[in-house]
């Protein structure tokens, strides 16, 4: 379980927050604070994994709060302003949403988190290792499905949507193959087409312009020929 803290000096933000986080059963709310000061003991005294912390507040804002720990959780900064990306990204956040944060923006947030952030934060309690934690999250049939990214054969795109083959099925979910290109990790998965992310581990044969997956023909993109060639070099 990850044990989350919000900071916001707006109620209304804090239950939007909580009402998003709600959807994802492996989160849990440690606590909610009005203003950076009144989270200090509780992130001095509990184990905290991630923190969702506004920027301006009263008294010190959000990116001075989190400069002055000395050792910080994972942290997703949560504002109605931009002005202040560049100063959050210094202190190597996990994420920066600006209100009002739609759950879709959300949810990518957490599938930062999850990919990103667990090789270096293990969820606490649970005893469970990284390679346990490797999954992410995709919204099909008004539900979020758990992928474990062990299962994935590849990945096909359809415009805005993309379909995720697995092991034993298919998942279809509204989602740009570029941002799923970003939060996977690199060293397992790779893009050959500008419609196709495949599972390096899975790669059967690699022929004249395709790669073969489960007898399935997937064409390499121009463009990509030249990671790809890398990466079967590098394998040898």
């Amino acid at each position: 379980m990850y044990r989350c803290v919000i900071i916001d000096d707006e109620p209304i933000a804090i239950r939007v927050i909580r009402n998003h986080l709600a959807s994802f059963t492996e989160f849990e709310v440690v606590a909610e604070c009005r203003n950076a000061l009144e989270a200090i003991p509780i992130l001095t005294k509990e184990k905290i994994d991630l923190l969702f912390c506004d920027i301006q507040m009263p008294q010190l804002t959000g990116v001075d709060f989190v400069r002055s720990l000395p050792h910080p959780p994972k942290v997703i900064f949560t504002t109605a302003y931009r002005d202040y990306a560049v100063d959050a990204f210094e202190l190597h956040v996990v994420d920066y949403l600006l209100k009002p944060i739609s759950f879709e923006r959300f949810t990518k947030a957490i599938q930062h988190f999850l990919i990103d952030g667990t090789q270096k934060t293990q969820p606490t309690e649970t005893g469970q290792s990284n390679e346990e934690r490797d999954f992410i999250f995709l919204k099909a049939d008004k539900k979020h499905y758990k992928v474990n990214l062990d299962e994935i054969l590849y990945i096909e795109s359809l415009g805005d949507y993309v379909i995720t083959y697995t092991s034993e099925s298919k998942i279809v979910s509204k989602e740009r193959i570029s941002h799923l290109a970003e939060i996977l990790p690199s060293d397992r998965f790779i893009q050959i087409h500008r419609s196709y992310i495949v599972s390096i581990n899975k790669i059967e044969s690699v022929g004249p312009g395709f790669v073969e997956i489960r007898k399935k023909k997937l064409s390499i993109g121009r463009n990509y020929k030249a990671d790809l060639s890398s990466l079967l070099h590098n394998k040898q």
